[in-house]
């Protein structure tokens, strides 16, 4: 049983032109992961890979493709605007892989989710997978196995660590988080 992303998952991929964005993006979909849109302010109406269309707001993503969880690439000193803009949006899940965000700017983003219907995870976070069904962020795909084992962790390489010990003892997992390590998430 998985939780959070699933084979219905649709994810926006805010930063999806960027270096960072544009390869775990490409990675995502390898995985089998249904990326339906990507957003960079100033870049819409674009595709990326001649395949996912660009947009200029999640906004627009949000009403044109109907997607219900938003990766999160964009430099530290924009994130904090970035998961609101998800939020406001009315994405249900955000998944913040960016680090250094400054805690100040996570307080606000905090405050200001509260009373909505959207979760978080992160930010400096390797993301969620769902083996054979979603993976949204940077975790190697190769190591999970679909199964019945849920993992969460604070720390990306132990979940790596974790998540291949199973594996390579015949346990699959149902749904591996790695939540982020930063003060605030």
């Amino acid at each position: 049983m998985s939780v959070l992303v699933d084979k219905n998952t649709r994810l926006v991929v805010q930063g999806i032109t960027g270096s960072a964005g544009g390869f775990h993006t490409r990675q995502c979909m390898e995985y089998g992961t249904n990326v339906v849109a990507g957003v960079t302010p100033g870049k819409g109406e674009q595709k990326f890979d001649d395949k996912v269309p660009v947009f200029d707001t999640v906004a627009e993503a949000r009403a044109q493709t109907e997607c219900n969880v938003s990766m999160i690439f964009v430099p530290a000193a924009g994130a904090a605007d970035s998961i609101l803009e998800a939020v406001d949006a009315g994405v249900e899940l955000v998944v913040c892989i960016t680090e250094g965000i400054p805690v100040m700017d996570m307080m606000r983003v905090k405050a200001q989710m509260a009373g909505t219907k959207s979760r978080l995870i992160g930010p400096n976070c390797p993301g969620i997978i769902t083996p054979g069904a979603a993976k949204i962020g940077i975790m190697p795909g190769y190591i999970h196995k679909q199964g019945n084992v849920g993992v969460i962790s604070r720390s990306g390489t132990l979940t790596y660590e974790a998540v291949w010990q199973l594996t390579s003892r015949g346990h699959g997992q149902s749904t591996c988080i790695g939540i982020g390590g930063d003060p605030i998430n």
